[in-house]
């Protein structure tokens, strides 16, 4: 069962955030279970559950390159759950991404984060923006082996 009181689980998602403001990749990951898994909602090249450390630290590598921030305004804790609401924005890129964001995360029985599902307060802002910023590799190296 978990040690940490929502208080020290609140404290972890602020270093998180530090952590994700310096780019910081180890601090990001400290936080983070080795199978994590991390949904992000949408119909564009960076959707979909990132599983383990590696897929989910190469998706903040992706964000950094477009200059994400984001400015927490709502921290809240229980037993096993951190919700925050966010300002998430772009500073770099073509067009913009500046939208409402609300994580779910979730904490395991050793106090690390295990699963995180985004909310998108508007899904079709960062679909364009990922889609004109991100582009998929062509065929056939964009197709997993299939052996």
């Amino acid at each position: 069962m978990s040690t940490n009181s929502s208080t020290d689980k609140l404290a972890t998602i602020q270093a998180f955030f530090a952590a994700y403001a310096a780019t910081d990749r180890e601090a990001i990951s400290a936080a983070l279970a080795d199978d994590i898994e991390w949904t992000i909602p949408g119909h564009h090249p960076l959707a979909g559950t990132k599983h383990g450390r590696e897929e989910v630290i190469a998706f903040f590598d992706a964000l950094a390159e477009a200059g994400f921030k984001a400015e927490t305004f709502f921290l809240e804790a229980s037993d096993e759950y951190v919700v925050d609401i966010h300002r998430g924005y772009s500073t770099r890129g073509v067009g913009n991404v500046d939208t409402t964001w609300a994580l779910v995360w979730h904490f395991n029985a050793d106090d690390k984060v295990d699963r995180v599902i985004n909310l998108s307060a508007d899904q079709h802002q960062m679909d364009r923006f990922i889609w004109d910023n991100f582009q998929l590799q062509p065929l056939p190296g964009r197709l997993a082996d299939r052996t």
